[in-house]
């Protein structure tokens, strides 16, 4: 049987910081409301667009393979903050990389993008569709954020991470998966403005209202993940005392404990980023993942537990059987270059340049067809 391991890892994070009392310069919050509610002390901002992210955390995860970029099959590009939609943003990574033989695809199912793209490749590994994959996870969702709403803006941040995959006949990699979406539930995280629904609106591209029913995303992270981790598990034929770690998707640290007890598991299983990055979307659980692994927390042979979910509502789980390699091969000296502002500046200078969305000329133009979806 063919297998799919994961033998590169890489991640990218911009150097300027956002913290709890930057936020609180420009919201009605403070440093205390946001870390009892969320867990989160800080976020990182981007200065580059995702595109240059995503290929110094390829190039890295490439060096730690010990791969060249023109053994590449097919790229997957995990992102809902694309920095085109045409053409896809997969391409421009493959010509950044010199990867002239792959495949490119977007994906986009939120914060769970890489994790559904990390099933995609391990199936066409497994189908002999592909022998090296390389999967991102990539946002640079502070362009899009309504800063405004302190519901939402004290929680995302930028950052990428990659991971390649490798054809093997080591029983490794992804081992057992669960996939799953609460489509009913949709309309609990929105992001308006986004979308050809809004074009010839008024609306400008980037100028975004947020749908955030935080309860009720709580409550179906929380069972979609508790009982997925405990699928994987009956799957795989293992217990929660058989996992090595778990790398939770770190949307809010309350759910993450949460999951966790439902699981079955003691937070001293789990690796916690939520406190450094807040939730990155797309990126959060592979940079988690490389962090983890920078930490040794991953044990050559050891057994990962991956659990996420995001807006669809999307949710995943993955149990990884982690092969003999956790140190990388190689280096790579890729860099982001030199970033002359704060993360503060940087936002104040997003907000100075977005109209606010109820302001918009138009607003939208069927607001019953779109609250209807």
């Amino acid at each position: 049987m063919t297998y799919a391991a994961l033998t590169g890892w890489g991640k990218c994070l911009p150097p300027a910081v956002l913290t709890n009392q930057d936020l609180a310069t420009f919201l009605p919050t403070d440093d205390d409301w946001i870390v009892q509610r969320t867990g989160m002390k800080e976020r990182r901002i981007s200065h580059v667009a995702g595109l240059e992210l995503s290929t110094v955390a390829a190039k890295r995860a490439l060096a730690c393979a010990g791969l060249d970029a023109s053994e590449l099959d097919f790229i997957i590009y995990g992102s809902c903050s694309f920095d085109e939609h045409v053409p896809n943003t997969a391409s421009g990574l493959q010509a950044k990389l010199g990867a002239h033989k792959a495949a490119a695809m977007d994906v986009n199912t939120a914060c769970t993008s890489f994790l559904y793209g990390m099933s995609t490749a391990t199936a066409f590994i497994q189908s002999g569709v592909a022998k090296n994959v390389l999967v991102i996870g990539v946002e640079h969702i502070s362009k899009f954020m309504d800063w405004s709403n302190r519901n939402v803006a004290v929680l995302f941040g930028d950052g990428a991470a990659a991971a390649v995959f490798q054809a093997t006949d080591k029983p490794e990699g992804v081992i057992a998966q669960k996939l799953q979406c609460y489509a009913d539930a949709r309309q609990t995280l929105r992001v308006r403005g986004k979308g050809a629904l809004y074009s010839n609106t008024g609306v400008w591209y980037g100028d975004t209202r947020w749908d955030f029913d935080g309860q009720e995303i709580f409550k179906k992270a929380v069972t979609g993940m508790g009982d997925a981790c405990v699928d994987v598990l009956k799957q795989a034929g293992v217990t929660i005392d058989d996992i090595d770690v778990i790398v939770p998707h770190q949307a809010n640290l309350r759910i993450i404990e949460a999951v966790a007890k439902r699981a079955g598991a003691s937070m001293d299983k789990v690796f916690l980023t939520v406190h450094k990055y807040g939730n990155m979307s797309a990126a959060t659980a592979p940079v988690a993942l490389v962090e983890a692994l920078e930490a040794g927390r991953v044990k050559p042979g050891g057994l990962v537990l991956i659990p996420a979910f995001g807006a669809g509502l999307t949710l995943s789980a993955h149990l990884i059987r982690w092969g003999d390699r956790v140190t990388p091969i190689a280096t790579s000296d890729a860099e982001l270059p030199p970033c002359e502002k704060t993360g503060l500046q940087m936002v104040q200078e997003l907000m100075a340049t977005k109209t606010p969305y109820e302001r918009s000329e138009r607003g939208l133009m069927d607001v019953k067809f779109i609250e209807a979806l």
